[in-house]
């Protein structure tokens, strides 16, 4: 019962965290497109693009950290024994 709550809890999480980053990079992408100026245009989607990168790998790994954390094995005292 307990993985099955967390399961479930880490895939509400996962896609509200997916979201979020959508709404944030479409309200960056929305702001950098009205800025006049080139150069300062320039800097701004090189900064968005960074934030895309950052927000979308740290959703997609503390999905897998969470996902390996609760469907992992445990480890038991066999795998801790050499096996030569």
């Amino acid at each position: 019962m307990k993985m099955i709550l967390a399961s479930i809890f880490t895939t509400i999480l996962i896609v509200a965290m997916s979201l979020g980053a959508m709404f944030i990079l479409v309200q960056a992408t929305v702001y950098v497109t009205a800025i006049e100026s080139p150069l300062q245009r320039t800097v701004a989607i090189a900064a968005e693009l960074l934030l895309g990168v950052v927000l979308l790998l740290g959703t997609v790994w503390l999905a897998t950290h969470l996902a390996v954390r609760i469907f992992g094995k445990k480890h038991s005292k066999l795998a801790e024994e050499p096996l030569a």
